[in-house]
C-alpha cells in the first residue's frame, strides 16, 4: 500500500528556566511616546512599525529608489550572524534608526540599522525541553511595538514586554496553561494599547484562543475562545453556544483544536480585530467529533471587536475539517472595486487552496477560486459560501486512504503574502505538495507526540529508486501573481520545491522573496522577471522589510532554513538542493559592498550502520511508532531533514544503552529531546532502534547502486 501511495501522488511528507511558569504582573511606567496607532496608520513610507507594515499586512512599501532601472546595483550593506541554528521565520521591524528581530526560541535583538551594530539582546531562556510541544521548529515570527517597549511572544507561552532603548524585560505573564502542550510561535499585534497574542498546539490536544494584554501592566483584558468548552463546564457567550450546537461526541477530551497561531489583521475605522483560526485536534473527525459537524470555529476567519473581545462575525473556509486545512495563512485588506462598486475587502489563501475574498465589514464571500490544483473539492458554492467536496477526501468514512492535494502543509503555509495596491496584485508563495491521508483504526490520544488520528508511519516513504523519483517530481512550489478581482493568475515564477519564503512588493515595481535554494531574489511585479539575486548561504523562509535611512533605502531579511518542511518530509526536505541552516540578518543597499565570509563545506556523516538482525515484527512495530512519535522532527522514513540529527547516521545506533539513555533517559534533554520513558517501554525503545537501524541499511544498499537517489 505505501509503494501505490507513494506512486500516485508522488508525495510522503510527514505533514502539513528563567521565568518558566510564574507570572510576573509588574506594574511598568506609562509610555512616554513612540509606537502608536496613529503612527502605525499614519505608516510613513520610511517605517516599518508593524509585522505587516500597515495594520491592513498588506506588506507592501512604498519606496522607489530600488528600482527596476537601479535594483542590478543592489549589494549586501551589513549582515549579522544569529547564535541559534533553528529556523528563522521573523519579520523585522524598523523603528527610529533601529532594527528590531525575534530568533529561533524567542530571543530579541537590537541593531544600528546603518552600520548593523548590536545594540542589544534579549534573551528569555525558553527551557528548550519545550520543542517537544512545538509541531514546526523553535520557530519565532516576529515581535510588536507599542510606545516605549518591543512585545514578543516566547515559545513556552510567556508574552513579554521588553524596554526598547535598553533590551531589558518590564513584565511578563504567562498566557496559557503550561501543563498542556501549548505554544507561541506567532507575532504579537498591538491595537487600542492591547497586545493581542494567540498559541498553538492544535496537534497535541488544544483548545484555541486569542487574549488581549494591557500593553502597560500585562494585566489580561479580554479573552476568545474558538471552540466551545465541555458542555456544562462553563457560562459561554451566544457565538460559543451557537458553535456547540456543530460539535459531537466528546471533543473536549482533546480540546477540539482552532488554535489561533499567526493571521492576524485590523481595520482601525470598523475596530474588527480579524484571526484566522487553526485545525481540528485531531485532524481525524470521526475521532474529534463523530465524524459530523461542521465544528465551528475550526479553520475559520473571525471578526472580533478589538476593544472588547466580542464576536462579530466568522467565515468558515473548511467546514469539518480533517485535513489541517487551517485558516491561519496571511490575511490582508484592500479598498477595491469589485462589481461596479467599492468594496472594503478582506483577502486569505489558506491551506486548502482557494483564494478568498470577503467583504470585511460583515464576513459575506464574495468569491473564491483555487490557485492551485485542488482534489478535495471542486469549488466553492457561491450560495453558501460552502465546498463541493470530493466524497472520497472524507477518508475515515470511506476508510481508504486519500492523497490529497493540496497536503497538511497546505497550498500556502505561513509565509506572508504580499499586496500591490497599484497593480491590485497579491503576490502568494505557493506550495504544490500533496499528502496521503491515512485513516488509523483504533486510534489513542497519548500525552506525546503528534495526535492527529492518522497513520503516518503507514505512507512512510520506501526505499525504492522510481517512488522516490516520483515523489520528487510531484513535489514543487512557485511564486504566483494572483488577480484577487477577476480571481485569476497573471503570472508565476516556478520552483525546484515548496517552502520558498515571505514576499514583499515596493514602489519600485519590484516583488522580492528568498528561496529554499538560499537565493534572495528581486522580481519585476509586471511579469515576474528576475532582476536581481544574492546568494544567501542558506534557505530563506522569512518575509523581507524595506525601509530607509538617511536618503537611502534598505531592504533586511532573515536567513535560516526552518519550519516543517526542513523537519519531516525526509527525502523531500532537500527537494530544492541540498540546505543547511545559516542564519543571519542580511540587510541590502543600493551599492553596497560587504560580502559573506565563505561558506561552510557541505558535509553528511556516511550512512555506517550496525547491521540489521531484529525480527520483520519488531522492526514493523518500530516502525508503527517512528512515525507517529519521532517523523516530525527526525523525518519520514527515518531521512533526517538539515537540522536535526539524520538518525539513521547517529553513533547511537551502534550501542543500545546510548540509545536508551537518550529516548528514556532525556540525555539531550537541553538540546530538545526529550525523555519518552513515560510512553514507551524498555523494549519499544528497542524496537524503534532496530526501525532506525532497517532503514540505514536500506538506504546504503540503495545509495550504492548506480544514479540511486
Amino acid at each position: 500500500m505505501r509503494v501505490a501511495i507513494a506512486l500516485l501522488l508522488g508525495t510522503s511528507l510527514a505533514l502539513s528556566a528563567c521565568g518558566k511558569g510564574t507570572s510576573q504582573d509588574v506594574t511598568a511606567p506609562a509610555s512616554t511616546g513612540g509606537v502608536d496607532a496613529a503612527r502605525i496608520i499614519a505608516a510613513k513610507p520610511a517605517e516599518w512599525l508593524s509585522t505587516g507594515r500597515t495594520y491592513d499586512e498588506q506588506r507592501f512599501s512604498p519606496l522607489s529608489a530600488i528600482n527596476q532601472e537601479t535594483v542590478g546595483t543592489l549589494g549586501l550593506a551589513w549582515s549579522a550572524d544569529m547564535d541559534t541554528n533553528r529556523g528563522q521565520e521573523a519579520t523585522p521591524l524598523f523603528i527610529d534608526g533601529t532594527l528590531y528581530v525575534s530568533t529561533a526560541w524567542s530571543m530579541v535583538k537590537a541593531y544600528d540599522a546603518r552600520s548593523g551594530k548590536l545594540l542589544w539582546s534579549y534573551d528569555p531562556a525558553v527551557p528548550r525541553e519545550t520543542l517537544v510541544k512545538a509541531c514546526c521548529d523553535a520557530v519565532n515570527r516576529g515581535v510588536a511595538a507599542w510606545g516605549d517597549k518591543l512585545f514578543v511572544g516566547t515559545l513556552d507561552g510567556r508574552l513579554i514586554a521588553i524596554d526598547r532603548k535598553s533590551g531589558k524585560s518590564v513584565w511578563s505573564v504567562v498566557t496559557l496553561d503550561q501543563t498542556k502542550n501549548y505554544t507561541i510561535t506567532g507575532a504579537p499585534r498591538v491595537v487600542n494599547g492591547l497586545v493581542v497574542i494567540g498559541n498553538g498546539g492544535a496537534e497535541f490536544g488544544a483548545r484555541g484562543y486569542v487574549a488581549a494584554y494591557d500593553a502597560d501592566t500585562g494585566a489580561e483584558k479580554w479573552k476568545f475562545y474558538t471552540v466551545p468548552a465541555q458542555p456544562g463546564t462553563e457560562k459561554e457567550p451566544d457565538y460559543l453556544k451557537k458553535a456547540a450546537a456543530t460539535w459531537y461526541g466528546e471533543w473536549w477530551k482533546q480540546g477540539g483544536g482552532g488554535t489561533v497561531w499567526d493571521a492576524m489583521a485590523y481595520d482601525p475605522e470598523l475596530d474588527l480585530l480579524y484571526i484566522g483560526v487553526g485545525n481540528g485536534s485531531p485532524w481525524n473527525q470521526a475521532y474529534r467529533s463523530d465524524g459530523k459537524g461542521d465544528n465551528l470555529y475550526l479553520s475559520s476567519i473571525v471578526a472580533v471587536h478589538a476593544k472588547t473581545g466580542e464576536y462579530a462575525w466568522h467565515y468558515q473556509t473548511t467546514p469539518g475539517d480533517s485535513w489541517d486545512f487551517t485558516a491561519t495563512q496571511h490575511i490582508m485588506l484592500a479598498d477595491m472595486d469589485i462589481g461596479g462598486q467599492k468594496k472594503k475587502v478582506l483577502m486569505q489563501a489558506p491551506k486548502n487552496g482557494f483564494f478568498y475574498v470577503l467583504d470585511r465589514t460583515n464576513g459575506k464571500l464574495l468569491s473564491a477560486k483555487n490557485f492551485v490544483p485542488v482534489n478535495w473539492a471542486s469549488g466553492i458554492d457561491m450560495k453558501t459560501g460552502r465546498p463541493i467536496e470530493n466524497p472520497e477526501a472524507r477518508y475515515y468514512k470511506t476508510g481508504k486512504p486519500f492523497i490529497g492535494s493540496p497536503g497538511a502543509t497546505g497550498a500556502h503555509s505561513w509565509h506572508p503574502m504580499a499586496f500591490d495596491p497599484k497593480s491590485q496584485t497579491v503576490f502568494i508563495p505557493a506550495n504544490l505538495a500533496a499528502f496521503p491521508y491515512i485513516p488509523e483504526k483504533g486510534w489513542k490520544a497519548n500525552k506525546l507526540g503528534f495526535n492527529v488520528g492518522v497513520d503516518i508511519a503507514a505512507a512512510a516513504m520506501p526505499a525504492d529508486k522510481a517512488v522516490r523519483d516520483a515523489a520528487m517530481k510531484a513535489t514543487t512550489g512557485a511564486l504566483i501573481a494572483w488577480d484577487p478581482v477577476a480571481q485569476k493568475e497573471k503570472w508565476r515564477v516556478s520552483y525546484k520545491g515548496p517552502w520558498n519564503g515571505g514576499l514583499l512588493a515596493t514602489g519600485g515595481d519590484l516583488v522580492f522573496q528568498g528561496t529554499a535554494t538560499g537565493d534572495f531574489n528581486a522580481y519585476a511585479s509586471a511579469d515576474g522577471r528576475k532582476l536581481w539575486s544574492f546568494p544567501a548561504q542558506s534557505g530563506i523562509v522569512a518575509a523581507p522589510i524595506s525601509y530607509e535611512l538617511d536618503g537611502a533605502q534598505y531592504v533586511a531579511v532573515m536567513a535560516g532554513w526552518g519550519g516543517v518542511w526542513a523537519l519531516a518530509p525526509g527525502i523531500l526536505s532537500d527537494k530544492s538542493g541540498p540546505s543547511r541552516n545559516i542564519s543571519r540578518l542580511l540587510v541590502f543597499k543600493l551599492g553596497g559592498k560587504a560580502a559573506l565570509p565563505p561558506a561552510p563545506p557541505l558535509t553528511a556523516m556516511p550512512l555506517d550502520p550496525p547491521p540489521s538482525i531484529a525480527s520483520a515484527a519488531d522492526i514493523a512495530a518500530g516502525g508503527a511508532r517512528f512515525g507517529r512519535y519521532c517523523s516530525t522532527c527526525h523525518g519520514d522514513s527515518a531521512v533526517g531533514g538539515s537540522i536535526v540529527p539524520d538518525l539513521r547516521r547517529s553513533a547511537a545506533l551502534n550501542d543500545k544503552a546510548t540509545w536508551r539513555m537518550i529516548v528514556h533517559d532525556g540525555a539531550l534533554k537541553d538540546n530538545g529531546m526529550v525523555s519518552f520513558a513515560s510512553i514507551f517501554s524498555a523494549k519499544e525503545i528497542e524496537d524503534i532502534r532496530a526501525y532506525v537501524i532497517h532503514r540505514a541499511n536500506e538506504d546504503k544498499t540503495l545509495e550504492s547502486k548506480p544514479n540511486a537517489r
